[in-house]
């Protein structure tokens, strides 16, 4: 007997309706949104990652040599072969470029609730737009994709922080481009941890400095409202009036998209990444655990740095499946998985022929269609469409095959009725209008 391997899953129909069911909702509202969908190898080159993280990122991922002696892994994530992408069209690709991907990833970490080593990740890019405009557009998409999803703002919050305030922000507290990425990643771990342990990560990152640097950045981190951000980063000189400029009018757009009422300044997010150079967000559950269910931000030179080109102004978040997939759960927004078929066609003896002939046409037109694949009875046949759980069942018996006609039994009430055979299709298409059918996607 075997099993999947550890942090692996099994998508039976129950579960991969449910998954489809996000990957609908996440291609409707990405289109909405004019973004268009595209796709990468799952297997990249190894050097691809580790020129974006470093080679400490190789141990948490799926890589080996392949048979012509290269070096390759499972992707982990999608924006470095975006960036490649885009690198190799960047004189011929029109900007800004808005792209999507719905797709499988790849880490190799410890399995545990809401994280495995296989995982569905739906990105979104927007590249070539320097502005906040393009950052207002990819926050209003993650928030247009959790209420179509049927969260409401009572239940998630986008907590909205921004790296290069963060930098201003350590300049003037005299700490050092070398000192500050350790800083960052303190300040990033602190909610993680204790605060004698952040002091000692602050105190690492510029030494000296910690006990002082620990008081400031609790005083920074507690800020939540626009008016005390503008106040303290007036104490950046021009530098910092500017970014407090941009604060006012990425707020003032995402309320003018309708998205400003799940938004909370929260500059405790920093998100580890080196990458990310301006406004960084993550979203978290309001109710239950209050975990993060998306994260995004600007990376503005990452697209160079990958590429080997130029740099390209970029911005772009990520939802994973299965924290989301267990929030919509938790607050019972999962559809109910429905696999019965349309129709179940019941034929007679020696009408096989008539009767794969209606299956054949039913399901040219759009509906999903059954019908026993052995020979018995009609009473059977009628047990069997029971159990199928359609709502109607088309019989083909001898009296149908004279008159060249189908009758149409509601297996549900009993009714029924006779029908040309040549006007099936108006006649199931007006059971469509009735409510009586799914219908046809």
């Amino acid at each position: 007997m075997f099993d999947t391997l550890p942090g692996f899953r099994d998508f039976p129909p129950e579960a991969c309706s449910r998954r489809n069911h996000l990957f609908r909702v996440f291609r409707t509202v990405a289109r909405a949104f004019d973004f268009r969908e595209f796709d990468a190898p799952i297997l990249e080159p190894l050097d691809l990652y580790v020129e974006k993280s470093g080679e400490e990122i190789v141990g948490q991922l799926f890589h080996f040599e392949d048979k012509g002696d290269r070096r390759v892994a499972l992707r982990p994530e999608l924006t470095p072969s975006l960036a490649r992408m885009v690198a190799a069209r960047a004189n011929s690709i029109a900007k800004p470029v808005k792209w999507f991907n719905v797709g499988e990833h790849f880490r190799y970490e410890r399995p545990q609730r809401g994280r495995g080593r296989s995982f569905y990740q739906f990105n979104a890019d927007l590249l070539g737009e320097p502005g906040v405009l393009a950052d207002a557009e990819l926050i209003s998409l993650l928030v247009a994709i959790l209420e179509t999803l049927g969260l409401s703002e009572s239940l998630f919050s986008v907590r909205l922080s921004d790296r290069a305030s963060w930098v201003l922000f350590l300049d003037s507290l005299g700490i050092t481009e070398k000192q500050r990425p350790g800083v960052l990643d303190a300040i990033d771990k602190s909610g993680r941890r204790k605060p004698e342990q952040t002091e000692e990560a602050l105190e690492k990152a510029s030494p000296g400095k910690g006990a002082e640097l620990l008081e400031q950045v609790n005083e920074i981190k507690s800020i939540d409202t626009m008016d005390a951000l503008a106040k303290r980063l007036e104490k950046c000189g021009e530098a910092g009036r500017s970014r407090s400029s941009e604060w006012s009018r990425l707020l003032t757009l995402l309320e003018a998209h309708g998205a400003g009422s799940c938004i909370r300044i929260d500059l405790s997010i920093v998100r580890g990444l080196a990458y990310y150079t301006g406004f960084v967000y993550e979203v978290f559950e309001t109710t239950g655990e209050g975990r993060a269910l998306a994260g995004g931000g600007r990376y503005d030179h990452l697209i160079g740095k990958l590429s080997g080109g130029p740099d390209m102004p970029a911005a772009g978040f990520a939802i994973g499946d299965m924290t989301l997939s267990d929030c919509l759960e938790g607050n019972g927004l999962l559809p109910t998985y429905v696999s019965a078929p349309d129709l179940f066609v019941v034929g007679g003896n020696g009408q096989e022929k008539e009767t794969l002939s209606i299956v054949s046409r039913v399901r040219r037109a759009g509906y999903s269609a059954s019908y026993s694949l052995k020979q018995s009875a009609f009473g059977k046949q009628f047990r069997e469409a029971g159990k199928s759980g359609a709502r109607y069942a088309l019989v083909i018996g001898e009296e149908e095959v004279a008159e060249d006609s189908v009758t149409i039994k509601d297996l549900g009430s009993g009714g029924e009725k006779r029908v040309a055979s040549k006007s099936l299709v108006s006649q199931l298409e007006g059971l469509d209008e009735e409510g009586g059918l799914p219908g046809r996607e």
